[in-house]
C-alpha cells in the first residue's frame, strides 16, 4: 500500500467518514490494536502478579523464614505496592522517552519498539525467580505499554485528515475496552480459575516438577507468557506502516532549520509551549487521578449491593459460595461500567467536533462529578444499578478519548510525540499520591469506600479550573 496522501488534500466539508482511504483505516486499525494489547497487557500483569506474589513469599519460608499470615500479608502488599510503583514510574518514563524517540526516528519504528518492550517482558516475567524480578520487569513493561500510546496517538492524528481526527481519535481510545474484556476472560477462565489451575499443577507433578510451590506457579507462569502475543503485531507494522508525511517533513526542516529541531523535551516548556504543556499535564493529572480515585470503584456499588443481598435471601450460604457470588457480582459491574465507559469514549470523538473540545471537557467533567455523587452518595438496588452503572462509565471515562484526541492538536508535529507523551503518561505521576490518599482516607481516617469517592469526584473541580487557560483547537490546522 502507498496511499499516504496528506490529510489536508481532502475535502473538509465532506462527512468524516467520506474519502477515508484503505491504508489510512488500517493505520487506525494497528494503532488501536495496539492500544488493546496494551490495556491487555497490564490487566494480565496485574492479575498474574496477584498471582505470583504469595509464590515468592511460599520460597522465602521455604528457604528457612518463619512469617505469620498478617506478615505474610503485609508482604505481599508491600511487594504489589513496589510493582505498582515500578508500573507509574515506567509509563511515564515510557511515554516521555518513546514520545520523544518517535519525533526523531519516526513513528513506525518506535511504535515497533514499544510493543517489542512490553511483549518482550512480559513474556520473561514467566521467569522471574524473585519478587523484585517482576517489580523490574513491570518497569519496563510500563514503558512500553506508556510509550505506545503517544506513538500511535501521533500517528493516527497525522494520518487523518482534520476533520477526522475527532473522530477516529475517539475510536483509537475507545479501543481500550476490548483490552480490558479479553484480560477480564483471560482472568476469569483461565488466571483466575481453580480448575484450570489445579490441572495445571497436576501437569507440573506429571512433568517431573515435584516441589509443590514450583507446580503451582505454573499457572501464572502461563499467564505472562501469553504476553508474546502482541509481537506478532511488529510484523504487520514493518510490511504495512509508513512514516507520515508530516513527519518526513518535519525531519527535513529540521535538517535545514536549528530553531526547528525534533523531539526536544526542553521546548515544552519554553514560552511558546508551555501553555499547552501545562493544560495538558493537568488535564491528564485529574483524569488519571479520579480514574483511580473514583471510576474504577464503581463496580464495589454492585457488588455491596449484591452482599446485602445475599445476607437477606441466602443467609446459611457458605463462606467460599459467598465469595464466589460476590465475585461474579463485581464482575458484572465491572462489564457495566467498562461498556458505558466504552460508549462514552466514542461519543467525545463526534460531540467535540460539533461544540468544541473545552465544551466536551467540561460536560464530561461536570457530569462525572455529578454521576459520582449520585452513585456514590446514595444507596441503590442491584436493579437500579443495572442502569446507574453504565451512565456513571459513560460520565466518568469518556473524557479520556479527549486526551487522543487534544493533546496532538496542541503541538507540531516536530514535538507532537513529546508533548503528546509527557502530558499523558506525566499525569500518571502527578495522580499517583491519589491512590496512597485514598488508602488513607479509608485506613487511618475511618472513611468508608464511598465517602472516599465522594470526596475524591470533588477533583473534577479542579478540571474545570484548568479548562479556563486551555486552548480551543476544534478548528486548528497543523501549525508546522
Amino acid at each position: 500500500m502507498t496511499d499516504n496522501s496528506s490529510p489536508s488534500a481532502i475535502d473538509d466539508n465532506r462527512p468524516w467518514y467520506a474519502g477515508i482511504s484503505r491504508y489510512q483505516w488500517m493505520v487506525l486499525v494497528i494503532a488501536s490494536l495496539g492500544w488493546v494489547f496494551d490495556i491487555f497487557e497490564g490487566q494480565i500483569f496485574v492479575a498474574s502478579s496477584n498471582e505470583a506474589m504469595p509464590t515468592f513469599i511460599e520460597m522465602q519460608e521455604q528457604g528457612g523464614e518463619e512469617l505469620t499470615e498478617a506478615e505474610q500479608t503485609g508482604r505481599k502488599e508491600f511487594y504489589n505496592d513496589i510493582a505498582f510503583a515500578c508500573f507509574l514510574v515506567g509509563g511515564a518514563v515510557g511515554g516521555i522517552f518513546f514520545g520523544m524517540l518517535s519525533d526523531r526516528i519516526g513513528r513506525k519504528r518506535t511504535m515497533t519498539l514499544t510493543i517489542v518492550f512490553y511483549s518482550l517482558f512480559t513474556c520473561l516475567s514467566a521467569f522471574s525467580a524473585q519478587w523484585w524480578h517482576l517489580a523490574g520487569l513491570r518497569f519496563l513493561v510500563a514503558m512500553g505499554v506508556g510509550g505506545e500510546w503517544a506513538v500511535a496517538s501521533a500517528m493516527v492524528f497525522e494520518v487523518f485528515p482534520a476533520r477526522a481526527r475527532a473522530h477516529v481519535g475517539g475510536i483509537f481510545h475507545a479501543s481500550s475496552v476490548f483490552g480490558t474484556y479479553l484480560a477480564v476472560a483471560a482472568v476469569t477462565f483461565f488466571i483466575g480459575n481453580a480448575d484450570v489451575g489445579n490441572a495445571l499443577t497436576q501437569w507440573a507433578h506429571d512433568w517431573g516438577i515435584t516441589d509443590p510451590v514450583q507446580a503451582a506457579s505454573v499457572k501464572w507462569r502461563i499467564g505472562f507468557a501469553l504476553g508474546a502475543l502482541p509481537a506478532l503485531l511488529i510484523i504487520w507494522i514493518r510490511v504495512s506502516l509508513q512514516e507520515p508525511k508530516e513527519w518526513q517533513a518535519a525531519r527535513s526542516r529540521a535538517a535545514e532549520d536549528s530553531t526547528q529541531q525534533v523531539g526536544r523535551i526542553s521546548e515544552l516548556f519554553s514560552s511558546k509551549w508551555i501553555r499547552s504543556t501545562l493544560v495538558g499535564f493537568s488535564l491528564a493529572s485529574v483524569g488519571l487521578a479520579t480514574f483511580w480515585g473514583v471510576h474504577i470503584h464503581g463496580k464495589a456499588t454492585m457488588r455491596n449491593a449484591a452482599e446485602v443481598r445475599l445476607a437477606a435471601d441466602q443467609p446459611d450460604l457458605s463462606d467460599d459460595d459467598r465469595k464466589a457470588a460476590l465475585t461474579r457480582w463485581e464482575m458484572l459491574g465491572m462489564f457495566l461500567v467498562t461498556t458505558g465507559g466504552g460508549i462514552g469514549l466514542l461519543c467525545f470523538g463526534p460531540l467535540s467536533q460539533r461544540i468544541g473540545r473545552k465544551p466536551a471537557f467540561l460536560a464530561f467533567h461536570l457530569g462525572g462529578l455529578v454521576s459520582a455523587l449520585v452513585l456514590f452518595g446514595f444507596t441503590f438496588s442491584q436493579t437500579i444499578l443495572y442502569g446507574l452503572l453504565p451512565v456513571f462509565g459513560f460520565l466518568t471515562l469518556g473524557m479520556h478519548a479527549g486526551y487522543a484526541i487534544y493533546f496532538p492538536e496542541l503541538y507540531p508535529t516536530r514535538l507532537r510525540g513529546t508533548g503528546t507523551g509527557f502530558c499523558f503518561n506525566g499525569g500518571r505521576i502527578a495522580a499517583a499520591p491519589i491512590l496512597y490518599l485514598s488508602g488513607w482516607m479509608k485506613n487511618d481516617w475511618g472513611y468508608t469506600l464511598s465517602q472516599a469517592c465522594l470526596l475524591l469526584s470533588l477533583l473534577y473541580l479542579l478540571g474545570l479550573v484548568v479548562l479556563l487557560f486551555a486552548p480551543e483547537t476544534r478548528a486548528r490546522e497543523l501549525h508546522d
